[in-house]
């Protein structure tokens, strides 16, 4: 038999060391270590059930928990020495913890796999990801719900197709985004839900003939609920798959919001301006003002993305129950919560700070015949067929485009060659301000309805 040193968890079956290589290509310690905090955690947790059941002395405990508490300070410290041979954050902290406080060390994995530990681990960090991820979700809320109380006057064009359509307020504009990031929001909470249950107990697959209480492991740890099967509890990853998805789908929204900001600061458009610090210039082009955050932002939903894709890829063909790929959760899911979060925090800074160019935004509205549907309306009003009002309309559209005049520029005359029901009172309804504060329904863009919504907004956030 070898004298070679072998791996402490699982050497007693093996008669040589592992190739120096196939360590290194199998060890996840470079990237699970982040984890220690939730896996002391966890083994606070696990220790202190030992010994209510009869496992571990008191003294035991309190000499484990103590070691795992040392560790904790030693990580934190920066002192601490990982091993790529001892593969991941479980083992590097309980062979540390051997080294300190000697054979006692070796009892804290009883009724327990590096399997349902590593399980328990990741659910505890993203319960704490998603909670930081909602706080920021929130702040860039109350920036958006600012910037509309603010502007819920400031008139700008509304486009389909990229084409200038009807005009609405920026107050409202600013209120369609909170009203994304509320759905977000809510995805975030649900997936929180599903995250927070507790697979320690399940073992490696089939749990443990040690007479464990996971109740109380589940009320020390703060989970909502233990797992229900051990085969399920070690292998399932849909609470990350549940939160690449969400993340996804806040990521792109974003990324239409860093869509609209990258051309809104264009020169053609110059609806709004960013601060500085939120800019970069050009190496060759002295005058550029590069809106680099949304770009980046808008960039990096692609990588959450792919996250999502490589997680269901990943699961989509392992058998129960845990195996070596499901190591491979880890890397793109601490990408996707880091890039989510990063994102977030980028634009909740930022947004706050936005200047809308108001003239500018007005005078855009202006054009393009914004105030046409406002027209049709006004004409079913006198009693008209909306569809005949509409050829009406195109008519009068027409006529502007040969003579460069938009509709509330044309005179009474002029309007009444193409309907004789067409009287004076007309012009209060081609107005920029007509239009936006005859749309005074919940959802629409009249200035009372915005102040309404944000309202509505501060308080749902205030119920948080």
């Amino acid at each position: 038999m070898s004298k070679e040193k072998t791996n402490q968890s699982w050497g007693g079956r093996f008669s040589e060391p592992v190739d120096a290589f196939v360590a290194r290509f199998t060890a996840s310690v470079d990237f699970d270590q982040r984890l220690y905090r939730h896996d002391i955690m966890g083994s606070i947790a696990h220790a202190t059930m030992l010994a209510k059941v009869g496992v571990l002395t008191d003294d035991e405990r309190d000499t484990v928990i103590a070691g795992l508490q040392a560790i904790e300070k030693e990580i934190e410290a920066g002192q601490f020495v990982w091993s790529t041979e001892l593969e991941d954050v479980h083992m590097n902290i309980e062979a540390r913890l051997t080294e300190q406080v000697g054979i006692v060390g070796k009892k804290l994995h009883t009724g327990r796999s590096r399997n349902d530990q590593v399980a328990t681990d990741i659910r505890l960090w993203l319960r704490d990801e998603i909670d930081l991820i909602l706080s920021h979700l929130t702040r860039l809320q109350e920036g958006l719900l600012g910037l509309a109380d603010e502007h819920a006057e400031t008139i700008m064009p509304g486009f389909t197709h990229l084409q200038t359509a009807q005009p609405v307020t920026f107050g409202h504009h600013m209120l369609a985004w909170f009203e994304m990031l509320s759905r977000d929001y809510e995805r975030l909470v649900d997936c929180r839900k599903r995250t927070n249950r507790m697979p320690l107990g399940s073992a490696a697959l089939a749990g443990t003939t040690y007479p464990i209480d996971r109740a109380m492991t589940c009320e020390l740890l703060g989970f909502e609920a233990v797992s229900g099967n051990s085969l399920d509890g070690v292998s399932d990853r849909d609470f990350a798959i549940e939160f690449c998805a969400a993340a996804s789908i806040t990521m792109m929204h974003l990324s239409r919001f860093s869509e609209e900001l990258v051309l809104w600061t264009s020169a053609q458009f110059q609806f709004v301006d960013l601060p500085d610090r939120f800019c970069t210039g050009s190496s060759i082009m002295p005058q550029k003002k590069n809106p680099d955050v949304p770009e980046l932002v808008r960039g990096k939903s692609g990588r959450v993305f792919g996250a999502l894709m490589g997680l269901l890829t990943l699961m989509k063909g392992q058998p129960l129950a845990y195996n070596k790929d499901n190591q491979e959760d880890k890397e793109p899911l601490f990408d996707a919560a880091d890039t989510l979060r990063d994102s977030l925090r980028a634009f909740a800074d930022m947004v706050p700070a936005i200047v809308p160019k108001q003239e500018m935004m007005r005078e855009a509205a202006l054009r393009g015949f914004s105030t046409a549907t406002d027209l049709a309306d006004y004409l079913v009003g006198k009693g008209l067929p909306f569809r005949d009002c509409h050829e009406i309309v195109g008519h009068a559209v027409g006529y502007g485009v040969k003579t460069g005049k938009d509709l509330a520029q044309m005179s009474l005359a002029e309007l009444q060659q193409f309907s004789s029901h067409i009287t004076d009172d007309v012009f209060a309804v081609l107005t920029l301000e007509g239009s936006v504060n005859a749309r005074n329904h919940i959802g629409g863009t009249a200035p009372a309805q915005v102040r309404a919504a944000v309202q509505r907004g501060r308080e749902l956030l205030k119920n948080r």
